[in-house]
């Protein structure tokens, strides 16, 4: 990988990305970018892995806990950010390095996102009320001549996309796959090299057991106090972090911090187990890192 082009570091959670960008970028001069779609908020940096205060210090550091928790942020608004803060650095002459565990983010960098013009509340209860008057059948058969595309690769069951297949076609008169069709890398084809960590399955789980432990000796626990004194909406993103469902239930004296810590535990195995599917599934050609 030459030291001009941009690394794509992705992998589950606890496989080890963070001290790999962090080596790659003191070698090369490098600055790193979050792709983490949970480190990018403040008020939580132990609970979610991110960049301790002598890491930030060893090289330059961008998006990671800069978004206050009571705004929730979207794939879109993330590579916008992202999409200025590679520019700059590209600018300076430096390589990135852009390290992380979320998917989406990445797929939003090599393929783009779809411009797809927001559907009116109207439009989308029509949609809706044409599916539950028509059943599904009857429904497919409908967006089949409307987006023959999205019908078909849209599961059976899957009633919220059907309906918004159809209430894109309807209100935009273009198909969704048609929007979905017209998009552009944020990075040209040539400029980065992905790379996947892709460790053994029971090692990983040991790391992610082990890691818990630590994150409440170094504060978690802290972090999620200080959180729920905010009185904030239970659904904005920065809530769905990895283990905080788990110990704000225990501060709560629903738990003891020993069922809360195994209840985490277990979570944390089912979220590294979904990143490790996702990736191999979604990125095949990327060259594999096995070995923590």
């Amino acid at each position: 990988m030459s030291d001009t082009q941009i690394a794509l570091i992705a992998g589950p959670t606890a496989s080890g990305k963070s001290a790999l960008a962090l080596k790659l970028a003191r070698e090369r001069g490098g600055e790193i970018v979050n792709a983490d779609s949970m480190q990018i908020y403040a008020g939580l940096r132990v609970l979610t892995a991110g960049p301790s205060a002598e890491e930030l210090e060893q090289v330059p550091h961008h998006l990671f806990g800069v978004v206050d928790a009571a705004d929730g942020w979207s794939v879109g608004r993330w590579l916008t950010a992202a999409t200025q803060v590679l520019a700059e650095i590209a600018a300076r002459g430096r390589p990135a390095i852009v390290v992380g565990g979320t998917g989406l983010y990445f797929r939003a960098l090599i393929h783009g996102l779809a411009d797809v013009p927001p559907v009116s509340e109207t439009q989308r209860e029509v949609s809706a009320l044409l599916y539950a008057a028509q059943g599904e059948p009857e429904f497919r058969d409908v967006l089949a001549e409307l987006d023959p595309q999205a019908e078909a690769r849209i599961e059976v069951g899957d009633r919220q996309r059907l309906v918004r297949a159809h209430a894109v076609a309807i209100a935009t008169g273009k198909s969704l796959t048609a929007w979905q069709t017209d998009t552009k890398p944020a990075l040209a084809e040539g400029t980065w090299r992905g790379l996947v960590l892709d460790p053994p399955r029971a090692e990983l789980y040991d790391r992610c057991d082990a890691r818990l432990g630590v994150m409440v000796e170094n504060g978690a626990l802290d972090e999620v106090r200080a959180m729920e004194a905010r009185g904030l909406d239970p659904s904005l993103p920065a809530l769905k972090a990895v283990g905080y469902r788990e110990l704000a239930a225990h501060l709560r004296g629903e738990t003891t911090l020993d069922e809360a810590l195994d209840a985490a535990r277990q979570e944390t195995r089912r979220y590294a187990k979904r990143q490790m599917t996702w990736f191999r599934n979604q990125t095949p050609d990327w060259e594999r890192v096995t070995n923590l």
